[in-house]
């Protein structure tokens, strides 16, 4: 049974207000405000981060929609390893360390390997392509990514045929990171192997043509714009090929607010909201939600014949 609420609802009030709790604790456990006040705030910190990306390709993918400022795309944020408000992530995030990186991509592959940046930046050309992110929240945003597809880093190390989903696991390190149990670190998401190797499916390394701030997901991130922002894990540093379904971090703390699949669906609310509308970041009225984020045409047949509110 989908329960609707009968108003509107502000973000703030969207996730469970347990997880705004406490921010005091949180930031005595991180002792993150030390690293945001040593370069004097969320402006130096974003410009300290910036970095050029260089030539970039231009992508077919890429929607005519106008873009939102990125000083809008780098201070809201959801990272709960960095706290639980949306600004939390932009002040905290300056701790983790991105350099030396590594990503091992292991499971049921013909070439387990693990990648430095340096390889993983030469896997292919990289890409700006300018997505829809809609959050599971009901605001959304439109974010020009700098990147490559999934599917070249899966190539390089030969799925075996018994593959079907790939799991995706991002850095935890607790001491910079939050300790509260918000969800069991560190952080996993998955997707069908169909769908990682689809075309749309992005590992991103950069947004505005710069390198990718640590709030964003730094150095490389997953990018799937069909489905609700959480199942784009941030900051990966494992890829794991496996014939079974992965357990997920939303779906195993709320399995009946957080499906698997998490396609953008109009017609399937959270259980404590619609998902009719959405709130476009730096918009005053709300605009209807399109089906799979307006990606249907691209994606739609990977679901041909699934129940999609069962399989929501």
């Amino acid at each position: 049974m989908l329960i609707k609420p009968a108003a509107d609802i502000r973000p703030s009030e969207i996730t469970p207000p347990a997880l705004y709790a406490d921010r005091r604790r949180f930031l005595r456990l991180t002792g993150a405000g030390a690293a945001a006040l040593a370069l004097g705030g969320p402006s130096e910190l974003l410009a300290a981060q910036a970095r050029d990306l260089g030539p970039l390709v231009k992508s077919p993918f890429s929607t005519s929609e106008p873009l939102t400022p990125r000083k809008d795309i780098v201070s809201y944020n959801n990272f709960y390893e960095f706290g639980t408000d949306k600004g939390d992530p932009v002040q905290y995030a300056s701790r983790m360390k991105t350099e030396p990186w590594t990503i091992k991509v292991e499971g049921l592959v013909g070439k387990p390997r693990t990648f430095d940046l340096d390889q993983i930046y030469k896997l292919a050309p990289l890409e700006e392509r300018i997505y829809r992110l809609r959050c599971v929240e009901a605001w959304s945003m439109v974010v020009p990514w700098v990147g490559f597809p999934l599917a070249a880093l899966l190539k390089a190390v030969e799925p075996l045929g018994s593959a079907k989903y790939v799991e995706f696991v991002s850095h935890y390190d607790p001491k910079v990171m939050s300790t509260r149990p918000v969800l069991d670190w560190p952080y996993s998401e998955g997707l069908r192997l169909d769908e990682a190797m689809h075309p749309l499916t992005l590992m991103a390394v950069g947004l505005y043509g710069e390198v990718l701030p640590n709030q964003n997901g730094a150095p490389v991130r997953l990018v799937v714009p069909w489905k609700y922002g959480f199942k784009s894990a941030k900051s990966i540093v494992t890829l794991r090929l496996t014939d079974t379904q992965p357990n997920t971090s939303w779906n195993d703390a709320g399995p009946s607010e957080y499906g698997f699949y998490s396609n953008v669906n109009p017609d399937v609310d959270h259980p404590r909201w619609s998902q009719a509308k959405e709130r476009r970041i730096g918009e005053f009225l709300k605009r209807k939600t399109l089906p799979f984020n307006g990606y249907a045409e691209q994606v739609a047949s990977l679901y041909a014949g699934m129940d999609l509110r069962k399989h929501y």
